[in-house]
């Protein structure tokens, strides 16, 4: 699959879809071909891949027929595409597949296999707590993870940096150590009330 391929499959679709031919929302890719083709060239068969809304690209470099694809498409399902058979999944959730790939991962990781997981989110995602919570988990459980941030500099039409600022990722975060004196909870002593 090459940078035209690619092109073509969505212009294809952008004409099914003014054809009146897809009755649900697509959501088409252009101008990110030649640094996803870089990413899929580490990819593995057997990696697992985690994508969003606007998964078309993710599918086909990730092997999924074209054909497949395509009809997945026209009956309405073009953002979710999931496909077992090539460990693929998707959401029209923002972020909602990251807690299943973590998943994944930790499976992968239990039973010692050698595949990997890839988590693809756009750069208002990235902004979000559940890609902060799922980054640090999996790098402090050490699981077979890749995370990769879609900046086109946009959430839907709002550009992310108006609503994150120009200091966008980074934060005052303080920490402190100290040495608890009472338990978890109550206060250390079982207590019968009659």
């Amino acid at each position: 699959m090459n940078k035209q391929d690619l092109i073509q499959f969505e212009e294809e679709i952008k004409q099914l879809f003014l054809d009146a031919k897809i009755r649900a929302p697509v959501h088409l890719s252009r101008g990110n071909e030649a640094p996803l083709i870089e990413i899929f060239k580490q990819i593995g068969k057997e990696d697992w891949v985690f994508s969003t809304h606007r998964n078309h690209y993710h599918a086909l470099l990730h092997g999924i027929d074209r054909n497949w694809l395509r009809n997945e498409i026209l009956a309405g399902r073009s953002m979710h595409i999931n496909n077992k058979e090539h460990r693929f999944m998707s959401s029209s959730l923002v972020g909602g597949c990251l807690p299943i790939a973590l998943g994944v991962a930790m499976a992968i990781k239990r039973k010692r296999l050698k595949s990997h997981v890839w988590v693809f989110v756009g750069d208002m995602a990235a902004e979000t707590g559940t890609v902060h919570e799922c980054t640090k988990y999996a790098a402090r459980h050490d699981l077979p993870t890749t995370f990769v941030i879609e900046d086109n500099g946009l959430s839907t039409n709002t550009p992310t940096q108006e609503t994150w600022g120009k200091s966008r990722g980074k934060s005052d975060i303080r920490y402190y150590r100290y040495r608890r004196v009472w338990p978890h909870i109550n206060v250390g002593k079982w207590v019968i009330f009659k």
